[in-house]
């Protein structure tokens, strides 16, 4: 009988479903991961489409955080939707993951206040809700490890010109060939440094209470519903998140006003984080407050992914770190495979290594 259920949880995690617009032909996503392999400039590379067409078998790829405008880019190598280079670089990623029959989007990530000088250039200035600066140093390929940058308060009229960029972001991607786009609102950047009391001490309609902290986000959000159809948007959440020196009176309250007002929306789906803090469930948070599917992620291994799934959960499950040593976990998955394990140390650095060089286990058995 355990053995039954076991076999239907898996044929349940791989088995097709719809996100909104977006049709999946299994329930394993390969959750956004930065990974540095951009040029100098944003432009996505050769190696990017190699890794992603590698991973295409994933039911979704959410493609890893992308700055809208140069202004929100956080990390030396990290890739770009605000130019024509770019759309036109991560048109050969899309195609590539297309012709493997698979599916991607791309999230949306503006850094905020975290972010260098040294990364975006002397004329682009760091911004956030409030001038508060983030404790800790971010890696710059020009001076090493440098202090994150004072970041400059948006006025009113400046947060409306970042919404828009937002906007403008989703059509990119969108004439990019991606299938749809996520909103990261996690790891203390700028959608979350807004959520969070810690790092905004606004007095206008987008500070103080919960309710208002929220709507920088949701108006995200709308704007790129309207743009590209809510359809194909999906938003990425994490309560109680504290990376990127970010902090909140009461992450669960701020989480809930916000899913509250993006439920009008019916948007593709909700990415959820599982929480670090154990008195907050993210999960039963989401499922209470969210009117959609969801997108179950942390600490997953395939059995109890398939599990979470078939006991409703959530609708589907993202790996991060196993799609990056396994680029056939769908098919390992499915054949109960071993997992190969990936090289912590290679995560960010430039080129190739840990990034295209795991092998797929039919290769290693026949090698």
């Amino acid at each position: 009988m355990i053995n039954n259920q076991c076999i239907q949880a898996k044929q349940k995690l791989l088995s097709p479903l719809k996100l909104g617009e977006i049709i999946l032909n299994n329930r394993v996503v390969m959750a956004p991961m930065t990974r540095n392999r951009a040029n100098s400039d944003g432009t996505p590379t050769q190696s990017m489409v190699q890794h992603y067409a590698d991973r295409a078998s994933a039911g979704l790829i959410v493609a890893e955080g992308t700055w809208p405008s140069h202004s929100g880019q956080a990390y030396s190598r990290q890739p770009g939707i605000e130019t024509k280079a770019h759309c036109q670089a991560w048109r050969h990623v899309t195609d590539a993951v297309h012709a493997k029959g698979g599916k991607i989007v791309l999230q949306i990530m503006h850094s905020g206040r975290i972010g260098s000088k040294h990364i975006k250039g002397e004329a682009v200035n760091s911004v956030a809700p409030s001038a508060i600066q983030a404790a800790g140093q971010v890696y710059t390929d020009s001076a090493g490890m440098q202090d994150f940058d004072m970041p400059l308060a948006l006025s009113s009229v400046q947060i409306a010109k970042v919404i828009a960029e937002h906007r403008q972001a989703a059509i990119n991607a969108i004439e990019a060939g991606f299938d749809g786009v996520e909103l990261h609102c996690t790891s203390g950047y700028l959608p979350m440094q807004f959520l969070c009391s810690g790092t905004n001490q606004r007095t206008d309609k987008y500070g103080g209470s919960s309710d208002k902290r929220a709507s920088f986000a949701y108006e995200c959000l709308l704007s790129m519903s309207d743009a590209i159809g809510a359809g194909r948007v999906g938003l990425r959440i994490n309560p109680g998140n504290s990376f990127n020196d970010c902090s909140d009176d009461d992450p669960a309250q701020s989480h809930i006003s916000l899913l509250k007002q993006v439920k009008s929306l019916n948007l593709a789906y909700l990415h959820v984080m599982k929480s670090p803090l154990t008195d907050i469930d993210a999960f039963a948070l989401a499922r209470e407050h969210f009117n959609g599917p969801l997108i179950l992620n942390d600490g997953f291994e395939p059995s109890s992914a398939a599990q979470a799934v078939q006991d409703e959960q959530g609708q589907a499950v993202s790996f991060a770190r196993h799609f990056i040593a396994n680029p056939d976990l769908v098919y390992r998955i499915n054949d109960d495979l071993p997992l190969s394990k990936f090289d912590r140390k290679s995560l960010y650095t430039a080129g190739d290594a840990g990034y295209n060089d795991y092998q797929s286990h039919q290769i290693i058995t026949t090698s």
